[in-house]
């Protein structure tokens, strides 16, 4: 286990990812700060946020790791994709910055290994986001210092589960036992977060369930529109 006092810190707890999107009333620095304010005073272990802005406020705000992206265009390699995207999420605050460790052509023509290696030189904690298996090996290869489920479903490889993806997260624990091994994806329940955390994962990232209220709204709508 390589150690790392950051990463220790969120071990066996809830990572609470704080995030707006463009255009919805919660997009504010001050507003995600706030949010992850509360989430911490639940309990949160670290929060995972977007954006240097962000990053900064919420960094300003919280005692607990943050984990910084920053997500660039829809579609391809968007979170964190270049080296330049991931030194500035680190220059914001970002205890541990978190890229997409596809193997999808990045925007800056650097491999994956490449973008770490140089993190890792300017002393950066790195989050492989996967979205397979094929993923993880990449990152563990390239000496990322977490890997995570964050991309399945999402990338053309593994079938979207409803629910996390149980199956690549025992995958990824299983080949890889001597590194930390987040499960971050439709984790919408406390129930799907313990069984997670039974998988064996070292911490867990619930968003969406926690800190997007117009999809919880949507959810309990749906469900009034459903005959009995």
């Amino acid at each position: 286990m390589r150690d790392n006092p950051v990463i220790n810190r969120i071990k066996g707890g809830l990572v609470v990812s704080c995030q707006a999107y463009p255009g919805e009333p919660l997009r504010h620095p001050e507003t995600m700060a706030q949010m992850a304010m509360a989430a911490v005073e639940g309990g949160a272990v670290g929060i995972r946020c977007q954006g240097l802005s962000d990053i900064s406020a919420i960094k300003g705000q919280v005692d607990v790791p943050v984990i910084g992206i920053w997500k660039d265009g829809s579609e391809g390699v968007y979170i964190t994709p270049t080296l330049r995207h991931a030194r500035c999420c680190a220059a914001a605050g970002a205890d541990i910055v978190a890229i997409d460790a596809t193997g999808r052509p990045r925007p800056d023509g650097r491999t994956y290994a490449e973008t770490v290696r140089a993190l890792h030189d300017e002393g950066v904690t790195v989050m492989a986001d996967c979205g397979s298996f094929d993923d993880a090996k990449r990152a563990v290869d390239a000496g990322a210092d977490i890997i995570s489920t964050t991309l399945a479903g999402y990338t053309g490889e593994r079938e979207k589960t409803d629910g996390p993806d149980f199956e690549l997260l025992k995958q990824m624990i299983a080949a890889f036992s001597d590194l930390p091994v987040l499960c971050e994806g439709r984790i919408h329940t406390p129930e799907q977060l313990h069984e997670v955390m039974q998988c064996g994962a070292w911490a867990a990232v619930v968003g969406t369930a926690i800190t997007h209220p117009t999809s919880i709204t949507s959810w309990f709508v749906a469900r009034l529109g459903e005959k009995q």
